[in-house]
């Protein structure tokens, strides 16, 4: 089962915001990397969880029990998405950021001043800041070089993992330039040194099929407001590493994993609509088993989104003023998501024009504004970002191309 512009008309549908009109023109949410649009059937579930399990969980009556299940259930639910053994190894947060800061929090309990982190300079900074926060520790925080072609120097990662590295923090995929970074070297090097691998997992899980077991990682994070669910963040831990630190929590907290590092009460409403997206992502794929309609879904996804990009990426740097960033669509992996700049305009100007169409893009640093430091771009207003998602279409790619031109034009 391949998914195509057919399987994508019948998507839409299912997406009740994808019908709003934004000055008598169809909105085209292009703004993926940024969030995703939710089904409607995320948006039920959601709904029904506050009207048959609004209560605490671990109680003996029935409320109760159908909420310890449906928080059971999502977990599991997780950890066929990303590959894990079990929902034991999935925990939940807020986001992303806060579960990453927790992790720090626990994990440089276990560190002593002159212990090394490695980060890297393509990084969100939600898996930089909480490791450069560590400096306050004593900690000594190195980072990998970004070269101008957008890929990390790899050379520069052996140079910099050494016997005194505790944690390498790096992303699976950029969410500024689409970059994919392998993760074979930094594994190789973690397993020698005994160093943690703290993966970020939020852009890549978004657009590729995941297997937390295969790629051998001690800890990763993901957020479901990324692939057509509501904003919760996801971490797994590899078994039994979350009953080896000690994170923040209250005495009266269950000790042990997943719920070793979620402070308080979970949003379980949210959870509901965790799971239902996973559910909606299942439907697009084939297999005798979840996991293998998960796996074949996303591969199906990343085929089409991929394409659409790979066009914008062709024609929009063939328009007369337009410097795209990041790598070419190549033999190597590539997240759907395109960052431009445009000569004479601002990345904002330029957004808030295409909006009055219906066209939404973000501009800025996304939170990823080393990239822009390391690009030269911080001080001019960042890049304009295209992401493209299972509900976007040829139609929207080619009207935004459009808009693209005409203001390019007239900026000469």
């Amino acid at each position: 089962m391949g998914y195509t512009e057919t399987e994508c008309q019948r998507a839409i549908a299912d997406f009740p915001s994808l019908a709003r009109t934004i000055n008598g023109n169809p909105i085209a949410y292009l703004d993926g990397p940024g969030g995703t649009q939710v089904p409607e059937s995320v948006l039920a579930a959601i709904r029904d969880s506050y009207i048959d399990r609004n209560a605490n969980f671990d109680g003996m009556f029935q409320t109760s029990i159908d909420v310890t299940a449906a928080v059971a259930a999502t977990r599991a639910a997780v950890a066929d998405f990303i590959g894990a053994d079990s929902g034991a190894d999935i925990a939940f947060g807020a986001n992303m950021t806060t579960l990453n800061f927790a992790l720090s929090h626990a994990l440089v309990r276990g560190m002593t001043p002159g212990d090394e982190v490695v980060i890297t300079q393509l990084d969100h900074e939600a898996n930089r800041g909480p490791w450069l926060n560590l400096a306050e520790r004593g900690i000594v925080v190195r980072e990998v070089t970004l070269n101008p072609g957008g890929h990390l120097e790899l050379d520069d990662l052996v140079e910099k993992v050494n016997a005194k590295t505790r944690v390498v923090a790096l992303g699976m995929a950029s969410n500024s330039i689409g970059t994919v970074t392998a993760l074979t070297q930094a594994q190789a090097l973690c397993a020698e040194y005994g160093a943690y691998l703290v993966v970020d997992a939020v852009h890549y899980a978004a657009h590729f099929p995941l297997d937390v077991l295969s790629l051998g990682v001690d800890f990763l994070l993901c957020s479901a407001y990324k692939f057509y669910g509501p904003h919760v963040g996801i971490l797994y831990s590899r078994k039994g590493l979350l009953d080896q630190i000690e994170p923040d929590h209250l005495r009266t907290q269950k000790s042990v994993a997943p719920y070793r590092i979620e402070t308080g009460t979970l949003n379980h409403a949210a959870l509901a609509g965790v799971t239902a997206a996973i559910e909606y992502i299942e439907q697009w794929g084939n297999g005798e088993t979840r996991r293998e309609r998960l796996v074949s879904a996303m591969a199906a996804l990343h085929h089409y989104e991929t394409n659409l990009a790979r066009h914008y990426f062709a024609e929009v740097k063939d328009i007369s003023g337009v410097s795209v960033w990041g790598p070419e669509f190549d033999a190597s992996p590539r997240a759907p998501t395109v960052s431009i700049t445009i000569a004479n305009q601002t990345p904002e100007q330029v957004a808030a024009e295409l909006a009055q169409s219906g066209l939404q893009i973000w501009h800025g640093h996304f939170y990823a504004i080393k990239v822009l430091e390391v690009l030269g771009l911080a001080d001019s207003g960042g890049l304009l970002r295209v992401g493209v998602s299972m509900y976007n279409t040829r139609q929207e790619i080619d009207r935004l191309l459009e808009g693209i031109a005409a203001i390019a034009n007239r900026s000469k």
